[in-house]
């Protein structure tokens, strides 16, 4: 990864008598797709728009490229922001929109033609120039914010749940679009979703936030099969978690069974909670299986069926093409790298 080209240091951030940042310190590198990731009001959006400028943070301080930028004006920083209300002007077609702010710098018409034309090649829509903002579908005026925002040649863009008004085809569709447009432009992409499959789809990196604060920060792998914390394991796709004592390294039990794992580091006996995700439970005969239990609910999910399975009034949730019956007696089995042991969360 790159040198470090933003950080939030120490920052707060209040509204009234709400605190949404308290010392809140992240650093972002250069070249990279970074997505702050939470749910609604975990301070993801305050986030960005400090980096942005359009907020200011009540202490701490915001540096790009090694300078303290607090007090500049979004228009004074190399930074620029798509949101999800797109914002175009409906008296302006594609073309007018991409270049509006090239000819507030006032540069040549010669150069604004050639970065517009260069910019719509980015995006895909070479020969929608001159079309109307009002005839684009969801998806291309989604494209024309990305592109105004691109044509001025950021060093970092930000993007504000930009694919929140499309429907899930489209969305995915872009998800992948924008990834390689981070990757051909080479420049930071500094996301904000509440959704995990974008996150995990289009990331380098991932800032879990909850509450103001950082949960965990990771690459997608890392932070889907190794959650510091109860709230990452729920967040971050689905997970059976169960409280367990660590035997010693590499042992744990739960439920009055004995597994092996492949964590290490913890004190003998240990409480801790055992995190298993739903796809990494395989069935196995009933006879072999540590793990007995009764078929309580089956869905049917396209890619996969959903089964819930009940050992001892406890619910397991199983990923699996395998199709069992409601009442079915069933064994599971998981590997021991399956096995994810995280310390006991705090109250």
């Amino acid at each position: 990864m790159g040198k470090k080209l933003i950080e939030l240091k120490n920052i707060t951030k209040r509204f009234g008598d709400l605190t949404v940042l308290d010392r809140f310190s992240l650093y972002i590198n250069e070249n990279e797709f970074i997505t702050l990731l939470g749910p609604s009001g975990c301070g993801k959006t305050t986030c960005l728009r400090l980096i942005g400028g359009f907020e200011m943070p009540d202490a701490g301080d915001i540096i790009f490229d090694g300078k303290i930028i607090n007090d500049l004006e979004p228009n004074q920083r190399e930074i620029n922001t798509c949101f999800q209300k797109y914002a175009l002007f409906p008296h302006l077609d594609v073309f007018g929109n991409i270049a509006f702010g090239l000819k507030l710098k006032k540069l040549s018409k010669d150069e604004i033609h050639d970065r517009v034309k260069q910019t719509l090649k980015l995006v895909k829509l070479v020969g929608y120039e001159q079309r109307n903002i009002a005839t684009l579908s969801g998806g291309q005026q989604q494209r024309v914010a990305i592109a105004r925002a691109l044509v001025n040649r950021p060093k970092v863009l930000l993007l504000d749940e930009p694919l929140g008004a499309l429907d899930l085809k489209l969305r995915q569709e872009m998800q992948y679009e924008l990834k390689e447009m981070q990757r051909t432009l080479g420049i930071t992409f500094v996301y904000v979703t509440h959704d995990q499959e974008e996150a995990l789809t289009m990331s380098d990196t991932i800032v879990i936030m909850n509450e103001g604060k950082i949960q965990q920060i990771g690459a997608p792998e890392d932070i889907y099969n190794e959650p510091k914390n109860r709230f990452v394991a729920n967040f971050i796709g689905e997970s059976n978690i169960f409280p367990g004592i660590m035997i010693d390294d590499y042992r744990v039990e739960f439920f009055g069974r004995e597994f092996r794992c492949v964590d290490k580091g913890f004190m003998p006996n240990q409480p801790v909670d055992v995190v298993i995700r739903p796809e990494d439970l395989d069935f196995v005969p009933p006879s072999k299986a540590k793990i007995v239990g009764i078929v309580d609910s089956l869905i049917f999910k396209g890619v996969h069926y959903e089964i819930n399975v009940i050992l001892d009034g406890v619910e397991y949730t199983i990923h699996t093409t395998k199709i069992r019956e409601i009442g079915d007696k069933v064994g599971l089995s998981v590997e021991p790298q399956n096995i994810h042991i995280m310390r006991k969360s705090t109250p």
